[in-house]
């Protein structure tokens, strides 16, 4: 089996982080993103991954080079057309069956049956109460009949996740030639949804699956929601630091440097963090940053990043240097 992972996107909605890091890179409860999906793909047997890259796609190929053993091949896409065309540029890698995974979110789901299923796709989903940023899947007699992506109304619940199993990749390709040939856009992109109906069309039997655990990482509150998430699920640790008081669950890297200060719940500090004389919770502060005389909360601080003074609540990037004692921003 092949896995595709479409990772070319800008991040916009995570900036100022993604000015200097690509999304899949970003800490969460200390792993990047990209590493916690790439965890739960390793019980699988998969011939290869395709990364399709973009922005700062060298980082990502970094990054999993030196940290897994999986078969992998990068194709860039150069131009951001949209879902269906970024996966249609590993066409060449593309046979037999694709597990295809946009990596925004992090999941929990059994994964290792679904080759056994009898059918020709798996749209993975999650129900939610407000489906219109998502996608929706429409059903009859077990089967999907249509996928539609974002949704004008909040009449369907069934929102897709970002995660589907083609069983023929031929056919996927055949259908976003289809798209792709005859202009067939949303909102100026070309969706896999719209491929995926194409298959639909055609005869192809597609069942919904749901997933147990969907986490976006969309957006900055989202990110922190996911970092709870994987602190409480079994990501959380942590080492003895005298004078200070550190409230679990916390993910404090070895290297880290705290001293006098209160430290979680909820917070992740990486490697070679400083914290002095400060209160932290709800924030992730990323490698070599230094936080002192502060009281931080729902908070995102980049690398190498110095924050001095009485800051509540911050979101600032990789090298910002916000010193409220010296009146320097």
């Amino acid at each position: 089996m092949k896995v595709i992972l479409p990772v070319a996107g800008f991040g916009r909605r995570m900036r100022p982080h993604t000015w200097s890091k690509p999304k899949p890179l970003l800490n969460i409860a200390g792993k990047p993103l990209l590493g916690h999906v790439l965890d739960r793909l390793l019980p699988l047997d998969i011939d290869e991954i395709v990364f399709v890259t973009g922005w700062l796609g060298d980082d990502i190929e970094a990054y999993v080079e030196a940290n897994y053993d999986f078969k992998t091949h990068y194709v860039e896409q150069k131009e951001l057309k949209g879902q269906a065309h970024a996966v249609y540029l590993a066409k060449e890698h593309l046979q037999g069956p694709s597990l295809i995974i946009f990596v925004d979110t992090i999941w929990e789901a059994d994964l290792t049956s679904m080759m056994d299923r009898d059918v020709d796709g798996i749209i993975y989903i999650k129900e939610v109460e407000d489906p219109r940023r998502f996608g929706i899947v429409l059903e009859k007699d077990g089967l999907v009949t249509r996928y539609v992506e974002k949704p004008e109304t909040c009449e369907h619940h069934k929102a897709t996740v970002g995660m589907y199993y083609v069983r023929d990749s031929a056919d996927l390709v055949s259908a976003i030639e289809y798209v792709l040939d005859n202009d067939i856009r949303v909102k100026g992109e070309y969706y896999i949804a719209n491929a995926l109906n194409v298959m639909i069309e055609r005869g192809a039997r597609f069942v919904s699956s749901p997933i147990s655990v969907w986490e976006d990482c969309g957006k900055p509150e989202t990110v922190l929601h996911s970092n709870r998430y994987l602190l409480d699920s079994g990501c959380a640790t942590s080492g003895k630091y005298p004078g200070s008081v550190i409230v679990p669950p916390v993910h404090i890297a070895k290297g880290a440097t705290v001293e006098n200060a209160v430290v979680g719940p909820y917070v992740t500090l990486c490697s070679g963090v400083t914290v002095r004389n400060s209160v932290i919770r709800d924030s992730i502060v990323e490698a070599d940053a230094t936080l002192e005389n502060v009281v931080l909360d729902r908070s995102l601080i980049g690398e190498r990043a110095l924050l001095r003074g009485s800051a509540q609540q911050a979101n600032v990037g990789d090298d910002v240097v916000v010193d409220a004692q010296e009146r320097h921003y």
